[in-house]
């Protein structure tokens, strides 16, 4: 199997692993990318304009459209969370995600300060 083949398929077993996770049928689990996440509090605006509050569900990506919803999954101990795209980042070598404090402290990395994640849209 092809590394890029059985990254899909962890991703797959990760998103169907019965602890109340939602199921994902294959095509959408070769969506879903894995790779680092930290989380930020700052009260500046974000690249949508909007003014960060680290008290919402929100996160940023490098190219995801601002409005995208992305289930997001902390890959230690298997917690998720729904995060709507607001901001551009992370600029880490290694991270994919940038996750709000909240949505951060759902996953359970407030901390440790980064996870290995995976993350999937669920709406853009």
């Amino acid at each position: 199997m092809k590394p890029a083949k059985i990254k899909a398929a962890a991703a797959a077993a990760l998103f169907t692993v019965g602890i109340g996770l939602v199921s994902v049928s294959d095509s959408q689990a070769a969506a879903a990318r894995c790779g680092g996440a930290s989380w930020y509090a700052l009260t500046s605006k974000t690249a949508s304009g909007e003014r960060m509050n680290a008290s919402r569900l929100t996160a940023a990506h490098r190219s995801l459209k601002f409005g995208t919803k992305v289930q997001v999954i902390n890959k230690r101990n298997g917690k998720s969370v729904v995060v709507r795209i607001n901001d551009r980042g992370p600029f880490i070598r290694g991270r994919v995600i940038d996750l709000s404090k909240a949505a951060a402290s759902q996953i359970g990395m407030i901390r440790s300060g980064v996870a290995s994640v995976c993350y999937q849209v669920i709406n853009s």
